[in-house]
């Protein structure tokens, strides 16, 4: 019983947090597609120590990485977290409703972890099956809760209120993820590591101009965050973040105006005669 009620009690939990932190942004603020960000003296504490993580350990380590490891290994260790995460994303599927992406979710992973080695090839993709990836903090936005304040998070870096959520949800809802009483189980970790330390060294030259040569890292990581997520999340809802990305010099009356095109002449039947 307490295996079924644990899933449960963190789904109302997580419910409930999403809605508080999002109560306290105006609505101003979330017409406008502002950045909501109250805890900014505690994020850039946050951001410094993730900066002199990164700049004494990280850094170094997946230059290393990429440097020893052959790129057909870490590709192999990348497809293996990315296999590892299907079952957490049929899960959240499920509970956005979209059973089709659910089906695939679950059949790369049954085809990766059979053909493909235990997940460290990706037969999926040359079988054609499309790839997914969603998380617990999409299912929120499906569920109709707003991002919330922006945070970051130790180790992690930038995120939301709602996706802090969701990167403690999907911890759960994946058996094969996450294994508090023993920590060698924990290999769905490990592996995203291992993900995260060879993407940092293959965009190493990118990722070291936003934090070492950018005149404020904090804002500029915060920025570059805020708007891939909110792009990727507009695929539910094209109108959600439309501001963003509007042309802001766009002509408010072209569509309006029934002569703006050239190429048509108003007095033409008048000429013809």
């Amino acid at each position: 019983m307490k295996f079924l009620t644990r899933p449960l009690c963190l789904l109302t939990f997580a419910a409930s947090v999403a809605l508080s932190g999002c109560a306290s942004k105006s609505p101003d603020q979330k017409a406008s597609g502002e950045i909501f960000d109250p805890y900014e003296n505690t994020n850039r504490s946050i951001h410094k120590f993730n900066r002199g993580v990164d700049k004494v350990f990280f850094r170094a380590a997946s230059k290393g990485y990429v440097a020893i490891i052959p790129e057909p290994m870490i590709n192999s260790f990348n497809y293996f977290a990315d296999n590892l995460s299907m079952p957490s994303n049929v899960v959240d599927y499920l509970l956005q409703g979209d059973f089709e992406n659910a089906g695939y979710a679950l059949l790369r992973f049954t085809v990766n972890s059979t053909v493909g080695f235990a997940g460290l090839a990706d037969p999926a993709t040359d079988f054609r099956v499309p790839a997914v990836d969603t998380d617990f903090g999409e299912t929120l936005h499906v569920w109709g809760f707003g991002e919330g304040a922006y945070v970051e998070l130790p180790l992690y870096g930038p995120s939301t209120v709602r996706d802090s959520i969701g990167v403690i949800v999907n911890l759960f809802t994946n058996p094969i993820d996450f294994a508090p009483v023993r920590p060698i189980d924990n290999i769905g970790v490990y592996a995203e590591i291992l993900r995260r330390l060879g993407d940092r060294g293959r965009f190493v030259d990118t990722v070291d101009s936003i934090l070492y040569e950018s005149a404020d890292s904090y804002a500029q990581a915060r920025l570059i965050y805020m708007q891939n997520r909110r792009f990727e999340l507009a695929e539910d809802d094209d109108d959600a973040y439309l501001d963003l990305y509007t042309d802001p010099y766009a002509d408010p009356y072209s569509d309006a105006d029934p002569y703006a095109d050239s190429s048509t002449d108003p007095y033409e039947d008048i000429y013809a005669e």
